[in-house]
């Protein structure tokens, strides 16, 4: 499980992350939703120890992760894929090397790099592209190699850093059938940062708001759909203030 406990952060002089709180279950994909700028891909980096909280804890199972050693955050990374909200990957390399990356530096043999490679393209249905260079695909076949390079991994948990940004209505619907796929066949559980409600209501267990640092509710899907917060409302149904 992984849990958020009374998190702070602040960027100078502006706090982010205000007393935000909540329990992703295990098994569950969990949305986090909220307006841009309110620190939903903040509070996803904590996971990860990409930022050091100024005050409260994230734990990862039973691990508080900014009290964790090299050695320590190495084995809570090993559990986990991340997908960026950009792709990351390396121009300078093929789908199966940005893949394989994560797989050569656990030091695995090259016929099981080879083959979990093949297996995380094939249920992104990117088969037969191994060879291409990122700069050959289109922005939501870059996605896919991001998600496949993160199931490789066979991680326990996946994050989503908005995951259908900069993707067209048909495109964005293949990536949130990717990612019930990875939950169906691999099992993890899944942490999606998005401001897209139609893909938050594909995809996710429960939905969270954050609002001005701190969590405003959580729910099911319909419980956040029949919401009666007037913030909330009004985020999930696009109304202008």
């Amino acid at each position: 499980m992984i849990e958020f406990r009374d998190l702070h952060k602040g960027f100078g002089p502006k706090p982010v992350l205000t007393g935000f709180s909540l329990q992703v279950r295990d098994g569950e994909t969990l949305v986090i939703i909220g307006y841009s700028g309110s620190g939903k891909s903040v509070a996803l980096k904590h996971i990860v120890g990409l930022l050091h909280p100024d005050a409260g804890e994230v734990i990862v199972d039973g691990r508080a992760v900014a009290s964790l050693d090299r050695a320590g955050l190495t084995e809570v990374r090993r559990d986990i894929g991340y997908v960026f909200q950009f792709a990351a990957l390396f121009d300078s390399m093929t789908v199966a090397e940005n893949v394989a990356l994560g797989l050569r530096r656990r030091a695995l043999a090259e016929d099981e790099i080879a083959e979990r490679v093949r297996e995380a393209l094939a249920l992104v249905d990117l088969t037969g592209t191994d060879d291409r260079l990122p700069a050959e695909l289109s922005g939501g076949m870059r996605k896919r190699v991001g998600i496949a390079r993160a199931i490789a991994l066979r991680p326990r948990y996946i994050l989503y850093d908005e995951p259908t940004t900069g993707l067209d209505p048909v495109t964005s619907a293949v990536m949130d059938q990717l990612m019930i796929r990875a939950r169906e066949h691999l099992g993890v559980t899944g942490v999606v940062v998005t401001h897209d409600m139609r893909s938050a209501y594909t995809v996710g267990d429960r939905i969270a708001m954050l609002y001005e640092g701190r969590i405003r509710q959580v729910g099911t899907t319909a419980e956040i759909q029949d919401t009666e917060d007037p913030v909330v409302r009004q985020f999930i149904e696009g109304r202008p203030s």
